[in-house]
């Protein structure tokens, strides 16, 4: 019996997602619970599964076009995969929808199933533009999936027909278009500031150096940076409260809990998942929280619930090189951290020039609430906790 494949609920208030790649070509066998189907939504990314033993046998929504929750996206047919997928004659009757097998991007497509892999929708559009067949190219993505680079190399070592493209439009996809549209009302609702410091990373990596095998052993997990910052922070929100606090309406809300949240990058873009009161986690729970978090953004796995209702947010640019930024707001929160790249750089200790490994600070505030004494005092204090840890674990 035919099974409709439908648009699942994907998260309160969220009644449009944007279709993304198809994991399976119609006739592919696949298992129960397999996934078929990205489905994209503003927040989060989710995978409709198979709801048996079988295989699609028509897709209705492609790559790109969007459907409402509720929605056919496609038809799937249990038990034994059919030899070859259903696709509409050549007359049609006028209804039914292309398939991929019938579509111009059908051979990438097809090819995608080879070794298990699967072609993933920039690459297809690269090779159409090298005219190139997928097999011209060879996978390095997980799962020998192919991917955009890997036509880029195949067509730069000349296997490609060359096709004129001076020009590539690529549909925003939601979770873009809604970091978009909070990026500009963060610009267009608080009057936003930023303030910086610098902070002396020596003392926490001789930490880290003396205690991290240890630390390792006893919590299974790797003793980071991130950890120090986000329980400075919650010291620093603690001594500053309107950094922790929101304007709504004409009232200003003061939260008296800490959730952090940790921006990462994820598959799809910049994510913001929420550590539910850091202010009662120890490092290790914070670490291991932190890495859970960053494994589940790069394969799109994170729930819509993980990604609301923080009250501050700290932005790791350093990890990408950035040495100074000016971080933008996440609406409602009126603060946000920016962190750097360490860099030896010569400073003056007691009266002489030493080599010291130093950090870029940032604090990006609401200047409605947040005058500029208090954020100053924010990342002094934030400066204070990381250049001697001891003060986190004493609370002074």
């Amino acid at each position: 019996m035919t099974i409709e494949l439908r648009v699942p609920e994907v998260g309160e208030s969220i009644t449009e997602v944007q279709i993304g790649e198809w994991l399976k070509a119609t006739g592919e066998a696949v298992a129960k619970d397999e996934p078929l189907v990205v489905i994209e939504t503003d927040k989060v990314t989710v995978e409709l599964p198979a709801p048996a033993a079988g295989a699609v046998t028509e897709v209705r929504k492609q790559p790109g076009e969007t459907a409402e929750v509720g929605e056919v996206v496609g038809l799937f047919e249990p038990g034994e995969a059919p030899a070859e997928a259903r696709t509409p004659s050549s007359d049609g009757d006028g209804g039914a929808a292309a398939s991929p097998a019938s579509s111009p991007d059908a051979a990438p497509q097809r090819a995608g199933g080879r070794e298990g892999g699967h072609v993933m929708p920039a690459a297809r559009r690269a090779l159409a533009d090298a005219g190139l067949a997928p097999e011209d190219a060879s996978a390095t993505g997980p799962g020998g999936r192919l991917l955009k680079e890997d036509v880029q190399r195949a067509a730069a070592a000349g296997r490609a027909r060359p096709v004129a493209a001076e020009e590539e439009v690529v549909p925003m996809s939601p979770l873009r278009r809604r970091i978009a549209e909070r990026l500009v009302q963060a610009q267009q609702t608080a009057a936003i500031l930023t303030t910086f410091n610098e902070v002396d990373m020596t003392a926490v990596i001789e930490l880290r150096r003396e205690s991290q095998e240890r630390f390792r052993e006893r919590h299974g997990v790797k003793l980071g940076f991130m950890s120090f910052f986000v329980k400075a922070a919650v010291e620093a929100l603690k001594r500053v409260p309107q950094v922790n606090a929101e304007i709504r309406g004409t009232d200003v809300v003061y939260k008296n809990h800490f959730d952090i949240g940790v921006a990462v990058g994820g598959g799809k873009g910049l994510v913001v998942p929420v550590l539910r009161g850091a202010e009662s986690m120890g490092f290790a729970e914070v670490e291991a929280a932190i890495a859970d978090f960053a494994e589940r953004a790069r394969t799109n796995r994170l729930g819509l619930e993980e990604l609301q209702g923080g009250t501050f947010t700290i932005s790791n640019g350093g990890v990408y090189g950035s040495l100074l930024s000016t971080p933008i707001l996440n609406p409602p929160q009126s603060g946000i951290l920016g962190l750097h790249a360490m860099q030896d750089r010569p400073v003056a200790r007691d009266g002489e020039v030493v080599v010291r490994p130093m950090m870029y600070v940032a604090l990006s505030y609401d200047h409605r609430i947040v005058d500029g004494r208090e954020a100053v005092t924010f990342l002094k204090t934030v400066k204070e906790c990381v250049e001697d840890p001891s003060r986190i674990l004493l609370e002074i």
